[in-house]
């Protein structure tokens, strides 16, 4: 269907550029924007009840609608536990995966590996989205015997029923950057992700037990200010450890969506709910102040106008504080799509225009990938029809490298295939990683910052044309790098397809 509507809209807007009229749609629809998804795996059953190829199947169906309703970026969740949906030589097995902590996936798979390659294959990115200290989830879960817990039970503490890494613990804090260094060697990803949960969330009546490691590592700090410390430890060792192995893999934070009220701090926000730097001690802001994360997205999962979480409030104040990183919104579907807007029936245009018309804030991400895939309330439908139609490119982190790749070489097509040559690059955060395909109709000015002539982003190189595209065109092929800046366009091909 999409290919229809793509078919509509492209030869509309190609019309339109003939007789230099500007599109509504490349003015609404940038061509640099993060569109991303989180694709949960905790409490999401159907993967143990599927067999290994129903689980194959079921991935591609959801990435292929997710390509459809424009999305460029999924955000997959690899250890929501200490646990792996990956071959990991140090946790075991997930049981959200298999029904059974510990047991492996029959016939074997490696769903990491899997949705590297069939993001990439789609010309989207994968962020490996690991949760930092969560071990169990109820009182009554059972750890495997090959679990780190049962070697060292000492590194751990018990909250609220629930058993934690300590994150007090230097040799903890080794252990989960150790974890990411090996899904970064191993894994082609593109990110490193972790969302909201850090130290947490405070429960009433219940003091988080680590008066055993304040009275070893506190060392006169306030107990806050120490435990801000601890987390402040873990973000600074990972991002060195990135830096170190897989310079241009990014790492991405997607906090709770106050960092603190007003009331708490002149700096904070005009807001009255939990925060991130007193209940989660989670002081986002430093991190990137200090260069440590290459993208914010914290969760603004409330309504426009919340009365004590104001979404539009918290919009603006985020805007005003990325500090020179990307900023992202995570935007909640359901809650999006429930809640109107004036006259409007739902929220999602005027979240979409706020989060286009902020300076510093460069896409959303939505929440959770399951409800978009399942067109809640025709939410994928809006978005593949009107604010997410045209192919968009993830933003270039240029403070990771700011030169642009080689042009591509030797393009040719032949009847409705393009080929090209790949530059051949030893740098690898120069090497020509995917491929952008233009197509612009005769008398149509070639204009590549205009994404409505782009066919495709893939990372091969070749290209099967539309088989709807007949006439004179100019076909154009751009590289971009491992943290997307894009090549400049240096050969052209005109032919007659």
């Amino acid at each position: 269907m999409r290919r229809v509507r793509f078919f509509i809209r492209w030869i509309a807007a190609a019309v339109a550029m003939m007789v230099t009229v500007a599109t509504t749609v490349a003015e609404e629809n940038p061509k640099r924007e993060f569109r991303g998804a989180w694709m949960s795996t905790i409490y999401q059953p159907q993967y143990a009840k599927q067999s290994t190829e129903q689980n194959k199947r079921y991935l591609c169906r959801q990435l292929d609608e997710l390509l459809e309703a424009g999305c460029n970026a999924v955000i997959f969740q690899v250890r929501p536990q200490a646990d792996a949906l990956y071959a990991s030589p140090y946790e075991p097995w997930s049981r959200h995966l298999t029904g059974r902590a510990g047991r492996a996936p029959s016939p074997m798979w490696d769903p990491l590996e899997f949705m590297v390659e069939e993001c990439h294959k789609r010309g989207m990115e994968l962020h490996a989205w690991l949760n930092p200290y969560r071990v169990t989830t109820t009182a009554k879960e059972t750890l495997p015997k090959s679990h780190i817990y049962h070697r060292h039970p000492e590194r751990f503490v018990r909250y609220n029923g629930r058993l934690y890494f300590d994150p007090a613990l230097p040799e903890n804090r080794e252990f989960i950057a150790t974890i990411v260094k090996d899904i970064i060697t191993r894994y082609d990803v593109d990110a490193i992700h972790m969302d909201d949960y850090f130290y947490p969330y405070p429960v009433a009546g219940q003091e988080f037990p680590d008066d055993e490691s304040y009275s070893r590592y506190g060392k006169g700090m306030k107990r806050a200010d120490w435990r801000r410390h601890n987390v402040d430890l873990l973000i600074e060792l990972i991002h060195n450890v990135i830096v170190k192995e897989r310079p241009w893999v990014r790492f991405g934070i997607s906090p709770f969506g106050i960092w603190r009220n007003k009331k708490s701090d002149p700096r904070g926000s005009d807001t009255n709910g939990l925060q991130n730097y007193d209940d989660l001690y989670a002081d986002v802001l430093k991190w990137t102040e200090e260069g440590w994360v290459d993208y914010m997205m914290p969760q603004l999962y409330w309504p426009l106008e919340h009365k004590r979480a104001s979404s539009r409030v918290l919009a603006a104040w985020w805007n005003d504080h990325a500090n020179g990183r990307h900023m992202y919104f995570g935007q909640d579907v359901k809650a999006t799509m429930d809640h109107p807007e004036g006259k409007a029936p739902n929220q999602l245009n005027a979240k979409i225009d706020l989060s286009r018309k902020l300076e510093n804030v460069q896409g959303n991400c939505w929440w959770p990938a399951y409800e978009l895939t399942g067109n809640y309330k025709d939410v994928a439908d809006r978005l593949e029809d009107d604010r997410q139609s045209t192919i968009a490119l993830v933003p270039a982190y240029t403070w990771l490298n700011n030169k642009l790749p080689e042009e591509v070489r030797d393009l040719v097509v032949i009847d409705h295939k393009v080929t090209w040559e790949r530059a051949p690059i030893n740098n690898p955060m120069r090497q020509q990683h995917r491929f952008v395909v233009y197509a612009f109709p005769e008398n149509a000015r070639m204009d590549i910052t205009n994404p409505e002539f782009i066919l495709a982003v893939t990372p091969d190189t070749s290209y099967e044309l539309p088989s709807w595209l007949h006439g004179r065109y100019t076909i154009v092929v751009t590289a971009l790098d491992r943290v997307n800046n894009e090549s400049a366009y240096g050969s052209f091909v005109n032919c007659k397809l």
